[in-house]
Parts: C-alpha cells; structure tokens; sequence
C-alpha cells in the first residue's frame, strides 16, 4: 500500500509524509527536556521501579524515593533477596500510594533473577546481577504487577523495543493536533504511524514530554514552543478541548483577557493610575463596583506577582506600570 493510501486511511489530519512531524518533535525534545535520572539510565531495573512509583505519584515527587530505594536495593538481585517487610515498610514511608505496588514490584524482582520468564537478556543491569529480562512488551508484561502500559514503556526505555505509547497526554496532543478521534482504535492507529521505526525510547519520552509541558490541560503552546504548532489544529483554531478536558473555557470576558488587556494598555501608555486603567480594560469598571478599584488591584497583583507589572502609589492613588 502506498503512503498516500495509508494516509488515507489513518484516522485524523496527520500529514501523509510524517517525517517533518516527527524531526520537530525528536529536536525539540533533544533540544531541551526536563531532566528525571531514569532518562539517564538504559537499566531495565531502575527502569521498571521508576514506572512503578510514577504511577500515581508527581514525577517531582518520585525523584528522592526512586534514588534511596535505588541506594537500599541497586540491583534487581538485591531486590530480590530484601525482606518484602522493608519494602513494603520504605513504601509507605515515602507516600507511594497502593502497597501491592511494592510487593509485586519485589515478587517482579524474584521472577527476573531466578529465570522464571521466557526469552531473556543479560546485556543489561549489572551481568548475572541484573538478572534476565524480557526485551519486549509480551514478555515484560509476564513480570507480577506490569500491565501493558508499563511493560511497553520498560521495553521502550530500556531496549528501544517498544510500541507507541498511548496514554492520556498523547491522547490529548493527538486529539488536539491532528483531530483524532476519541477513539482507543483511531489513538493507537496514528500513534504508531507516527513513531518513527526502532525509535521507541526517544519519540515515546518525547510525545510525554509534549503532552506534559507544551499541551497539558491548560496548554503552554508557544511559552513551551510546541513544535508541532505549525500543523496543530487547536492551535489555529483555538479550540482546545481534549478527551480529559471536555469543556473549553470561555475567552471572552475571562481573567486571561483581562490580564492580556492590562498589558497591551500600559505597552500603549507606559503607567496609569486605577481610575485611568480600569475604563480601558472594562467597559463595565466602576471605581466602587463589582469591577472597580478591589478587582483591578487584584488583577494587576497577579501581574506583579508574575513580575510583568510593577505597582506603586503616588499621591495616595496606585499608579501600575510594565516592568522594564
């Protein structure tokens, strides 16, 4: 079948060429990421614990409990051979949510290092001391507790043996860029004729990262500088409604408006007291209405705060400015 024809036939805008699409996103994400230790490693161990802890905890959050438990239990054999107690017992020291978690992560451990899975690898995690691992999503998902999700994302990561990862976020960039449907079929169908082939471990870490900085619930288009707002459809239409965000907010009359108005306003007249600055924002301002002077002041302090407008008083009245 030719590109055009799968084209064709691939749900949602996604251009019948990818390759454009796929460059932006892979430089961008070389270019600048957030920075997690388990994107330094290719060890399929410390791999498989940092999925396990992310699973409902912030990623923030996991980077302290994945390094101590890394520095209690460096090996998957180490694992292994720890009680399951203090494992569990380190678990909900550090908030880590279900408990099962860390006994079948241990249970997981076991079956690595005492040859209970089927075809194996020893090239990675520290020799017979890493144990044998499964290289791809089948086989990974044998190990007790890993679910498809995590399995792919262990073989992405760890063997650059993975499928397109589809979760919510790649969910959302999908829906919102291409205009695919909110369909589990029509997600996985685009999301693999766009990773690039035995690309996993880059494009996979790099469509998440997308979906977490650029194109969140509320999405950072161009202070994230998306690379793929030169096809995306939310953005030229800004319609940014998702799965996971069904309802797009109001713009008109919103406090982002507002916000945007006080800075065009005072680009035009370099500084304004209240009275001056609220009619050019508001219609509707009245100094001791409901948009009066309390509600401006409101407003102007969120900017301040974001150190884009500065506040002083003058003569008893507050005078508003951008900041140089």
């Amino acid at each position: 079948m030719s590109d055009q024809s799968q084209a064709a036939e691939r749900p949602g805008s996604v251009p019948g060429d990818p390759s454009a699409v796929q460059r932006a996103l892979i430089e961008w994400y070389e270019a600048d990421h957030r920075s997690f230790p388990w994107r330094e490693t290719e060890d399929p161990y410390e791999i498989l614990v940092s999925e396990v802890m992310s699973q409902q905890t912030q990623l923030d959050r996991v980077v302290d409990a994945w390094t101590d438990f890394l520095d209690r239990w460096p090996t998957v054999a180490d694992l292994a051979a720890a009680d399951r107690a203090d494992v569990v017992g380190f678990w909900t020291s550090h908030s880590l949510g279900y408990n099962n978690r860390a006994k079948y992560l241990h249970e997981a451990a076991r079956q690595v290092t005492e040859g209970e899975l089927g075809p194996t690898d020893r090239s990675h995690g520290g020799g017979d001391a890493g144990g044998q691992w499964p290289r791809d999503p089948d086989g990974l998902s044998d190990l007790m507790g890993v679910g498809p999700y995590t399995a792919n994302a262990v073989a992405s990561f760890a063997f650059n043996n993975g499928n397109a990862v589809v979760d919510t976020n790649v969910k959302r960039v999908l829906y919102r860029a291409f205009d695919v449907p909110d369909e589990d079929d029509a997600f996985e169908a685009v999301a693999s004729a766009l990773m690039p082939d035995g690309e996993s471990r880059v494009w996979n870490n790099a469509i998440m990262e997308l979906g977490g900085v650029a194109c969140g619930k509320t999405p950072d288009c161009d202070g994230a500088a998306c690379p793929w707002r030169e096809w995306c459809s939310a953005y030229e239409t800004g319609d940014f409604t998702a799965p996971d965000v069904p309802t797009q907010p109001e713009f008109e009359g919103s406090r982002r408006q507002m916000r945007g108005r006080a800075i065009s306003t005072l680009k035009e007249y370099d500084r304004l007291e209240l009275d001056e600055l609220g009619p050019r924002i508001r219609v509707d301002y009245a100094p001791d209405g409901e948009y009066g002077r309390d509600w401006l002041r409101g407003l102007l302090s969120d900017l301040d705060d974001d150190g884009l407008v500065e506040l002083t008083e003058r003569d008893g009245e507050t005078v508003a400015r951008l900041r140089r």
